[in-house]
């Protein structure tokens, strides 16, 4: 048995492997531990992001090692058991914040987020289904039957509720059948039916009496711009003082762990610190320059993985590694409109940067996969 497994590790092309991305992933990890610390102190939410980056990087070192060949194999698994999961949260999960999103693992003090693994699930599942029926990808019954195995999950986690994770998980999903290679007929017919609907969506959310979405989520809509609802302000008053914070860290920041009075962080004066807002603790305590040294690690963490989806041998593995770098950037973009105050408040993570040790589990397991992806391509270009 290691014989085998000793000769299919030669026939990798270990020259392709992409260092770049593994250097880009944990330097940011790492940043982020850094940061989670220093907006929880003594509260050890970094001990534990540290014990997630452990087995998080053990994740990507086995998934890196078995082929994606291997891995998609199983993509119905994937499937039965992400479903399996978001089940056990809707019946037994815990709730925080009036939301059923997690559930505890044991009495170890962790919760899992089956959501998170929900995004991996889906691009694993999708990425062999579509390799496997490649030659219907174009057709409209195959698309529907995409769109219904879409729903399911999509729909359990709403009703969680969670609007924004099921909004970036559609989003995922248009990026995947874009690089799967849809037909831009069908893109475009798309565009022209949705830009309808979403428009009368969008006037019957809006109404008072809606009952779309839940209040809370109607009142970070209706804050964005109505100041005279109360209880909606409240919730803008959040990104307003990430806005502050922001600005008030100038070029270098005022640096990790300060006391500085003027902090917007040690003032209290925003919560979810360590997840929804970890940006705004780096712009107060890194700066102008630490800000957009994140944002451009991000960047190029989602640069790479194209690189590799676009030289990948197969559409399994173009999917799977172009669908992990669209769920980064997507996910990225968000949480950074969010803190800078360009969008409503979604109540999103920081890839890498968050804490959370099911989106760096996760996030870590993609990376493994796209690695692997990257180590299997014969092609020197």
């Amino acid at each position: 048995m290691f014989g085998k497994i000793k000769n299919t590790l030669k026939s990798y092309q270990w020259r392709h492997l992409d260092v770049r991305l593994i250097i880009y992933v944990v330097g940011l990890t790492i940043l982020g531990i850094n940061v989670i610390g220093s907006a929880t102190p003594g509260e050890g939410y970094d001990d534990r992001q540290t014990i997630g980056l452990i087995l998080s990087l053990v994740a990507c070192l086995v998934l890196m090692i078995f082929s994606y060949r291997f891995v998609l194999k199983f993509y119905w698994i994937y499937y039965i058991l992400n479903l399996l999961l978001l089940l056990i949260v809707q019946f037994f999960g815990t709730i925080n914040m009036g939301a059923q999103r997690w559930f505890q693992l044991g009495n170890t003090g962790f919760n899992i987020q089956p959501s998170e693994f929900t995004k991996l699930f889906l691009i694993l599942f999708f990425a062999a289904f579509i390799g496997k029926y490649y030659r219907r990808l174009n057709n409209l019954a195959f698309l529907f039957l995409l769109c219904v195995l879409l729903a399911v999950p999509v729909f359990l986690i709403y009703k969680q509720p969670d609007l924004s994770t099921s909004i970036v998980i559609c989003l995922l999903f248009c990026c995947i059948l874009f690089v799967a290679g849809l037909s831009w007929k069908i893109i475009l017919g798309a565009f022209v039916v949705m830009i309808p609907v979403v428009a009368i969506l969008g006037y019957l959310i809006m109404q008072p009496d809606q009952t779309i979405l839940e209040e809370y989520q109607y009142n970070r809509i209706i804050g964005f711009y109505d100041e005279d609802n109360e209880e909606a302000a409240e919730l803008k008053d959040q990104q307003e003082q990430s806005v502050i914070a922001i600005g008030s860290g100038g070029l270098y920041g005022k640096g990790l762990n300060n006391n500085t009075v003027t902090s917007v962080k040690n003032g209290d004066f925003l919560s979810e610190l360590h997840t929804d807002f970890i940006f705004a603790i780096i712009g107060e305590e890194l700066g102008f320059i630490g800000s957009v040294g994140v944002i451009l690690l991000l960047l190029l963490i989602v640069i790479e993985c194209f690189i590799i989806g676009a030289r990948a041998d197969d559409i399994s593995g173009r999917i799977t590694a172009c669908g992990l770098g669209a769920w980064i950037g997507i996910q990225s973009g968000i949480n950074l409109a969010v803190a800078t105050m360009l969008i409503p408040n979604t109540g999103l993570t920081l890839p890498f940067v968050s804490y959370g040790i099911s989106s760096l589990l996760s996030l870590y397991a993609g990376v493994g996969i796209t690695l692997n992806i990257s180590i299997h391509r014969k092609n020197n270009g």
